[in-house]
């Protein structure tokens, strides 16, 4: 998965943005062809402008980007503001977003900059529409929360480089203590409409929030962090015991007091799971479905697509499965034997840890060499696999990604949690692998990034159903690529991860729509996939707190598929796989529906040619 995306046109989703280019600054106003007159300069400049009111609202983003240098070094030494008062002012610039954007006429626009209209106008609506539920959102969560994002983001994203980058970084750990207090505000005031996380999600929080605030403050990856960079650098400074003095001072209280706000709430917390509870709740899923697939499919629709992959996907494990001696069982049964089998589990110590990840970086090595088969165009970034931190791995998902900087002074990174080697059997690691990096995540973004003829605003965009669809689609491209010949073990573990996404759709749409509980959603997700208890376990607690997210990824496979597919059959022996790939992927993230046309257009071009 990618990490923590969301449609990315208000602040609060453009910490999530990324891309790639020279400088620090944003480029200049685009000039993209399309349109009569002066209808598409005036698109562009508007789009320019938006990125820069973005950009402008989160100092985050001009860090996660590589802006955050020369005139706007200033932003270095800032979070984002994460108040209620905030989160109602980017409520309004939505809507002004909305309204400029409508006075630009769609008619007059032909080629990129329709496709930038309507990609951007798209955006604009679906988190207008999320927006009036915010007050559904849990806010902080084992997967939510400035206590859990920004150790992680001033560790990995903040540079230190200089003095003043050190300075920066201590007046950002400022800073995250009132982002703590922001966030502890809005808590109280989404439990007051009646928004409380479930027990088990809040017992979960709590647990990873103790644990972070035990940590004594010198040992914290806020302080040892500065420490190490400062000294790798030759800084003079007392760092560390100033960093501690923030720690202690001002974060510790911080937490203290969200502690005692989660706290607070427990009693009133109930064990059921889906949205389904909240005010407006199914109108809420619905519209986060939306957003997440891009699509108009109906919750019941997803839940009986899932139903029907999974069991076509497990008659094709059964045939591996049978070829491997192993005849006893449901598919899932058989499934969860192997990962049970100790000879495919790595040692869960730390020098088989890096084992591990050592055998990852080789799996995108080889990978590497075959893609020029089928792409035309490769990015130049590359990608780095890297352990999900400890002090957040409890909660974290098993793998993510995070995209490069825009100055290209950080690579992309996949991140792959490594709590217990046990829930990653060896035969499951290159699907993974390839979904996460290359041609998955890291070639889908990073090509998109690297664009220069894209607005920058388009690059700040990202569409769940698209981004995860295609890394879906990723995972089938590598097993076309012949990844899996002479592993039939892979191959089981390729079909697996697929069962697993099929099996998202029922289990998301089980808890939100049909009022699963969470046992029930487990249990429905073990006899699926075969996979740990305690895995699923961890990914059923997501789906609570990101409803609908997890839905996007066969959703958006699907139509990948359908897409390549049709074009295969509408330009027979002139259909070019590596132009098909390029069409899709050059011009950034899009909806599903957008995508369709873009593809259409690529085709039509082709049988003119």
């Amino acid at each position: 998965m990618l990490n923590r995306r969301a449609l990315m046109l208000s602040a609060a989703a453009a910490s999530l943005a990324g891309c790639t280019a020279t400088g620090a600054r944003a480029p200049a106003p685009t000039a993209a062809a399309g349109g009569s007159g002066g209808a598409a300069p005036r698109l562009n400049a508007l789009l320019d402008q938006f990125a820069q009111e973005v950009l402008a609202e989160s100092p985050e983003s001009r860090t996660s980007l590589g802006l955050d240098k020369g005139e706007f070094a200033g932003a270095k030494a800032q979070l984002d503001d994460r108040s209620d008062e905030a989160a109602s002012r980017r409520i309004a610039q939505l809507e002004s977003r909305g309204r400029r954007l409508r006075e630009v006429p769609r008619t007059a626009l032909s080629g990129p900059a329709a496709v930038n209209y309507d990609v951007i106008a798209y955006a604009l609506e679906s988190e207008a529409r999320l927006a009036r539920f915010r007050r559904q959102d849990y806010v902080v969560t084992q997967l939510a929360g400035a206590y859990q994002s920004i150790p992680d983001f001033l560790d990995t994203q903040h540079s230190i480089e200089t003095a003043a980058d050190a300075e920066a970084y201590l007046s950002r750990l400022s800073a995250f203590a009132r982002a703590i207090d922001q966030e502890t505000e809005r808590l109280n005031l989404s439990a007051r409409a009646g928004t409380i996380a479930p027990d088990f999600i809040i017992d979960k929080t709590l647990s990873q929030m103790r644990s972070l605030r035990s940590t004594p403050a010198a040992q914290t990856v806020m302080v040892t962090s500065v420490v190490r960079r400062t000294r790798e650098k030759a800084i003079p400074g007392d760092w560390g015991g100033r960093a501690t003095r923030v720690v202690t001072t001002e974060i510790q209280p911080a937490m203290e007091r969200q502690l005692a706000g989660l706290t607070r709430l427990r009693p009133r917390a109930t064990h059921e799971a889906g949205v389904w509870r909240l005010r407006e709740g199914e109108a809420y899923y619905a519209a986060a479905l939306a957003n997440q697939t891009t699509t108009s499919l109906t919750p019941d629709e997803v839940h009986e697509l899932g139903r029907s992959i999974a069991r076509e996907l497990s008659a094709r494990a059964d045939v591996l499965l049978r070829g491997q001696g192993m005849t006893q069982g449901t598919v899932a049964q058989r499934i969860a034997a192997l990962g049970r089998d100790s000879r495919y589990i790595y040692p869960n110590t730390e020098p088989g840890k890096a084992e591990l990840l050592r055998d990852l970086n080789e799996q995108i090595r080889v990978l590497n060499t075959k893609l020029p088969q089928v792409f035309l165009t490769l990015p130049r970034a590359s990608v780095e696999v890297r352990r999900v931190p400890a002090y957040i791995e409890a909660g974290a998902p098993g793998g993510y990604y995070n995209q490069p900087t825009l100055d290209g002074s950080r690579p992309g990174a996949y991140y792959i949690n490594l709590r217990d080697t046990a829930e990653w059997p060896k035969w499951t690691l290159p699907t993974l692998t390839y979904h996460e990096a290359s041609p998955g995540h890291h070639l889908q973004i990073a090509l998109a990034l690297e664009d220069r003829n894209s607005p920058l605003l388009r690059k700040m965009t990202g569409f769940n159903a698209f981004q995860e669809g295609w890394a879906l689609y990723a995972e089938q491209l590598a097993q076309e690529l012949g990844m899996y010949e002479g592993d039939p073990l892979g191959e089981i573990g390729y079909l697996q991860s697929a069962l697993f996404r099929a099996g998202r759709l029922v289990v998301d749409t089980g808890l939100h729509h049909k009022r699963w509980t969470r046992e029930r959603a487990i249990r429905e997700f073990v006899d699926i996939t075969g996979d740990q208890e305690s895995a699923l376990t961890t990914e059923v607690e997501r789906y609570v707190v990101w409803p609908g997210q997890a839905t996007g990824y066969m959703v958006g496979k699907n139509e990948w598929v359908r897409l390549r597919e049709e074009a295969r059959g509408k330009l027979g022996s002139r259909f070019d796989i590596r132009g098909f790939h390029d069409a899709g992927l050059l011009s950034g993230a899009m909806p599903l529906t957008v995508l369709e046309r873009v593809i259409n257009d690529w085709t039509a071009a082709q049988q003119r040619a």
